[in-house]
């Protein structure tokens, strides 16, 4: 299943649990353990995957269009490798110049959006307080024609959105309206966070994903703008449930993101997109991008079109509104992106604005929490990673078609964006990342000094713990609604040889001493912990994950399954019979309540048998509309439940009251199929399954 802002494509992307507006696709965690003092990745779920995106080009549109520029002088007249790059001898970056990335890009580019069935993609990188580069290749719009250009070209990019959300938090921090560790609940009210845990929702908690909400993703986008309520409504009715104690491991939170920008807009009175433009873009001098849905007139011509790579021809991704503005709404050029990083590099300046003081635009950069010193974490919203020995800062994003990325070395005073305009971007972002850090910011001599943690963050209430064999699900998932059913179909099974090598997510994983695992590829870092209610993580460089208990697991619930089935299949006995009896004009021995709880069971076997085989076409299927909401088609399709376990009960009271007047072998049969139907209805409140839990 994939939920997608239009509709889905075959195209395996992000799962359910990795987002709708986040989908780590990079992977950074090579170099040296570094010990910090100071998340997505997809995991990549089954069946059941969603990104709130689609879309990609015909192979014939992925050409280069020779748009790529720095800040004086076009990147189409750079050659090759002459330039200066970083020296793998040395601890430090050399800035890069225009003719390297021109020349890097020229190349790298092209084939890959070819490849990945992506019709264009825009580019940015700076050095230090200027845009050394920017480039445009390939199409922004191919029922147009329209050509990709860095400067004018808008792109959605995703859940990079909420970097403006968490600069924004920091501007009400330094100006004393908010406070990173206080009960979010003071700031609130219409509506406040339920105290399902002593210890209170924080701001520094949403910002590190830490707050311990569920995964939402059914409802989270809009057709058009009247079905977009105010934010505060939206966070009223919709916020997800609580699942675990604030602060003990992050788990990807869009709603989070939202919260905190609602808190924004409530101690400034200023909307959520006002708020953005007139403090972050303005200043910024970001003036073609925008974090209001839809795109203002002016812009609007300039907006990049997402596209479907599974299509053939390529078809174009409908706009799509997000109904949690501040986790995912801003459409920006890549020129314009280029300042924001050029601030969060220099302390939040740009040029001759502030957005930021430099002691709390330091801080921002300061590690806010990782479940483990030795692993990748947070710095107050941004993923905070290690890849070549360098300290990289990062986000990325996916919606309605685009895929995109900001990355930040700091350490090289080097940034770099990246949009690609189709659902195939999440292969062609990746790989082009990973070469651009191999390519200008190698391994150097010597490693970052580690990075300080915010004094005031306080450590995960986790300990370590040897690894335990089992499936394992994402720590983002849900558990209180329909969507948790998600969780039975992407598991990750992990296991351990005798020589204590660790098997998970398709690689191997070898001890290295304190609890410390390291993948074959030197790629990822993954420690095992435990919470303070007994709960056990596997925790990586980027997403966490959860042990399944055996209720949740696969191998219970496909015996569960396999019971409810045969049983279900038996039921056809009892028309066979009736209809055997009247060809052979035998009349009917049972009484009447016999041959009606004999019905009733056998129906609500086939009834039960159809419903888990229409649910499967749900979520095997076409499952685009659930991005706006749940569809007519489940609302009917939950019903069945409620109609099985009508007929179930009142086959129980016909079979007590046939009892005696009926047969062994009936009596044996009838009981198998309650038996058939208890495992049936374990199975459906298991997965939340009765009634209509969105």
């Amino acid at each position: 299943m994939r939920i997608r802002s239009s509709r889905p494509t075959r195209r395996a992307a992000a799962g359910v649990l990795a987002g709708c507006v986040a989908v780590p696709f990079l992977g950074l965690a090579a170099g040296p353990a570094r010990s910090a003092s100071a998340d997505t990745a997809p995991p990549v779920g089954g069946p059941l995957s969603t990104a709130a995106s689609t879309g990609g080009p015909p192979s014939t549109t992925a050409a280069a269009t020779g748009t790529a520029t720095g800040d004086t002088a076009t990147g189409d007249t750079a050659t090759g490798d002459t330039a200066t790059t970083a020296s793998a001898g040395s601890g430090a970056c050399a800035a890069p110049d225009r003719a390297a990335l021109a020349g890097f890009f020229d190349r790298a580019v092209p084939d890959r959006l070819t490849r990945d069935r992506v019709p264009g993609a825009v580019v940015s990188v700076v050095a230090g307080d200027r845009a050394v580069f920017t480039g445009g290749y390939g199409l922004a719009d191919t029922r147009r024609g329209v050509a990709f250009d860095p400067a004018r070209s808008l792109v959605r990019i995703g859940s990079i959105t909420k970097l403006f959300t968490w600069t924004a938090v920091m501007q009400q921090v330094e100006a004393g309206r908010l406070d990173l560790d206080a009960d979010v609940n003071r700031y609130l009210e219409a509506f406040k966070v339920p105290s399902t845990y002593p210890e209170p929702v924080t701001l520094r908690t949403l910002m590190d994903h830490t707050a311990g909400f569920e995964e939402r993703v059914v409802g989270i986008g809009a057709r058009t703008a009247a079905d977009v309520p105010p934010l505060g409504e939206e966070l009223a009715e919709h916020l997800p449930a609580r699942i675990r104690p604030p602060g003990e491991i992050s788990a990807y939170s869009n709603h989070g993101a939202a919260l905190a920008g609602h808190l924004v807009a409530e101690v400034t009175g200023e909307p959520y997109d006002a708020y953005v433009q007139r403090h972050l873009l303005a200043p910024l001098g970001m003036t073609r991008s925008t974090a209001a849905e839809p795109v203002p007139g002016h812009l609007a011509a300039d907006l990049a079109r997402g596209h479907d790579s599974d299509t053939d021809p390529l078809e174009a991704v409908p706009f799509t509104f997000d109904r949690l503005p501040p986790d995912g709404s801003i459409s920006a050029t890549a020129g314009d992106m280029a300042n924001f990083m050029i601030a969060q590099l220099n302390g939040g300046r740009f040029r001759g604005a502030a957005v930021l003081g430099p002691e709390t635009a330091e801080r921002m950069h300061r590690r806010s929490f990782a479940a483990d010193p030795r692993l990748g974490g947070y710095a107050h919203g941004f993923m905070d990673r290690t890849f070549n020995g360098h300290r990289v800062l990062m986000h990325d994003g996916s919606w309605e078609g685009f895929q995109s990325a900001l990355v930040l070395v700091p350490g090289c005073d080097l940034g770099l964006f990246l949009s690609a305009n189709g659902t195939g971007g999440t292969e062609t972002l990746g790989e082009l990342t990973l070469a651009f850090l191999d390519r200008f910011a190698p391994p150097g001599a010597a490693a970052e000094p580690a990075q300080e943690a915010d004094a005031a963050a306080p450590a995960p209430p986790l300990s370590r713990t040897a690894p335990q064999a089992g499936f394992y699900t994402p720590t983002r998932h849900n558990e209180s609604t329909i969507e948790k059913i998600l969780v039975l179909l992407g598991p990750s099974r992990l296991t351990v040889d005798g020589d204590g090598t660790v098997r998970f997510k398709g690689a191997e994983w070898k001890p290295r001493g304190d609890g410390l695992y390291i993948r074959a590829d030197g790629r990822d870092r993954l420690v095992f912990l435990q919470g303070r209610d007994g709960r056990r993580y596997a925790a990586t460089d980027g997403p966490a994950h959860q042990l399944m208990t055996a209720a949740q697991g696969p191998i219970l619930n496909l015996v569960v399954l396999l019971a409810f089935a045969v049983a279900a299949v038996s039921a056809l006995a009892v028309p066979v019979a009736a209809l055997w009896r009247r060809v052979r004009r035998r009349p009917a021995a049972a009484t009447a309540a016999w041959r009606a709880a004999r019905a009733l069971a056998a129906g609500a076997a086939g009834a039960g048998l159809a419903f888990l085989a229409l649910l499967a076409v749900q979520l095997f299927g076409d499952t685009g509309d659930f991005l706006y909401g749940p569809t007519t088609g489940m609302q009917v399709l939950l019903a069945v439940p409620l109609m099985v376990l009508a007929m179930t009960a009142v086959a129980g009271v016909c079979t007590v009251k046939g009892w005696r007047g009926a047969g062994v072998a009936a009596r044996v049969h009838q009981v198998v199929l309650f038996a058939g139907l208890a495992a049936l209805v374990w199975f459906l409140w298991q997965w939340n399954l009765i009634g209509w839990r969105f």
